[in-house]
């Protein structure tokens, strides 16, 4: 993080200097990883195969403002309004096989201050705690911060969803606090954790998250022989 400077006028604090050029604004972009592609979410091509992976799960919806869905058609009706939105924007997460696994977005997108947020991300259980989960989340992150150039890269989520919290800080994320009483949805309270990465942090993340995805990193099996915390952790 900058160190403050001095107003030489008053003696007063104030923030260093940045470069204030705007951002630029997320666009259909595809992302390739060793497990997953991240790609611009389409309705028609990928559809079909997200309504697999998320049929009958009403558990992925509990702490969105989205879902669950009654049937098949309303949520290819709700999929296809979504690509019509430029905030948030859509991105379908798809297998090695061209499958559509999950959602994610790049949301409270604010160019001019280069803040961005990843959000609205719904995984199938075929990507839930899996290599392609991380991969994919890391693919966005380092797209948003290297290529489109934000300097904050936030995760914000109900603070009583334990699973989004953990995942938040397993991936590197900074906790910054709770937002009392931020949002109703589906006619209840939602506190809201909110989590960071700033453009400084991102050298040291992207060398774990390689070094952790890294072939070498996984058994037979495909279980880890090392934690991403842990090599985070190691690495100065």
């Amino acid at each position: 993080m900058s160190a403050p400077e001095v107003l030489p006028e008053t003696g007063q604090p104030i923030g260093a200097k940045v470069d204030a050029k705007p951002a630029p604004l997320p666009g259909p972009v595809t992302l390739r990883g060793r497990f997953v592609t991240v790609e611009r979410l389409d309705a028609a091509r990928h559809g079909k195969a997200l309504w697999e992976a998320f049929k009958g799960r009403d558990a992925l919806w509990t702490y969105s403002s989205n879902g669950p869905f009654a049937d098949e058609a309303s949520f290819q009706q709700w999929l296809k309004e979504r690509v019509e939105l430029k905030d948030p924007y859509y991105y379908a997460i798809v297998s090695p096989d061209g499958r559509a696994l999950g959602v994610s977005t790049y949301m409270e997108i604010r160019p001019k201050t280069r803040v961005i947020e990843v959000g609205h991300i719904v995984y199938g259980p075929e990507l839930q705690q899996k290599p392609a989960a991380t991969e994919a989340q890391y693919l966005l992150a380092r797209h948003a911060i290297e290529e489109l150039g934000y300097r904050r890269y936030e995760w914000k989520c109900h603070s009583l969803n334990a699973a989004s919290r953990w995942a938040a800080l397993r991936l590197g994320f900074e906790f910054e606090g709770i937002f009392r009483q931020h949002m109703i949805v589906k006619g209840r309270t939602r506190d809201t954790a909110w989590f960071s990465i700033i453009d400084s942090e991102w050298p040291r993340l992207r060398r774990a998250f390689e070094a952790w995805l890294a072939p070498d990193n996984f058994d037979g099996n495909g279980r880890q022989k090392r934690r991403l915390q842990d090599i985070r952790n190691a690495i100065q």
